[in-house]
């Protein structure tokens, strides 16, 4: 569904899974390298170098290793663990993963992603956010230009800084111009 920045943990983010055909929600915290991969899969960002999870799928591609689901399959202590079951043409492996890691992984190759339903029980959130409350961004962090806000920036200039900074590999600041970006499209609507 989303991602925002942890307000309970330094430094982390919130990915919200949600369910493909239903209404749960499942609240999961990662760091900030794995929230930069998915965000940039998410947002058809190109870097001007692979990220790690772009590199594994270049490698996997190379030796005809796909990637045919990824598996939430087990919660201890508030920790997701996760399997990436793979395929070589011959035979199947699952391998364990980080639940970032794989849900990083799962968008490049564009595999499905399972929760068992007892994790899913015990996980959901019991009230249901809304899209702004996922893409909320904590106002004190921001990056925001030498001005104070990104909203006094024409659109042409918005475009031309979240090209810059995505080629400086400033995704942080890509993502707040990013979001810039969608609340005035949201506004011409």
């Amino acid at each position: 569904m989303g991602m925002s920045y942890s307000q309970t943990q330094s430094g982390a983010y919130a990915l919200l899974l949600i369910e493909e055909n239903g209404e749960r929600r499942i609240p999961i915290i990662i760091g900030g390298f794995e929230a930069q991969a998915i965000v940039i899969k998410l947002e058809n960002l190109e870097p001007p170098r692979p990220l790690t999870h772009d590199l594994f799928k270049k490698f996997a591609d190379q030796f005809n290793i796909t990637v045919t689901e990824v598996m939430i399959h087990k919660l201890e202590d508030g920790v997701f663990f996760s399997r990436l079951v793979c395929n070589d043409g011959k035979n199947e492996y699952s391998i364990d993963s980080r639940t970032s890691d794989a849900v990083a992984i799962a968008l490049r190759f564009a595999c499905p992603i399972y929760i068992s339903e007892e994790i899913l029980e015990k996980a959901q959130l019991t009230n249901s956010p809304t899209d702004a409350d996922v893409t909320a961004t904590n106002e004190a962090d921001i990056k925001y230009e030498p001005n104070g806000r990104y909203e006094t920036f024409t659109d042409e200039e918005l475009y031309k800084m979240i090209d810059d900074a995505v080629k400086t590999e400033d995704y942080e600041r890509a993502a707040a111009i990013r979001d810039e970006i969608d609340k005035r499209k949201k506004k011409k609507r």
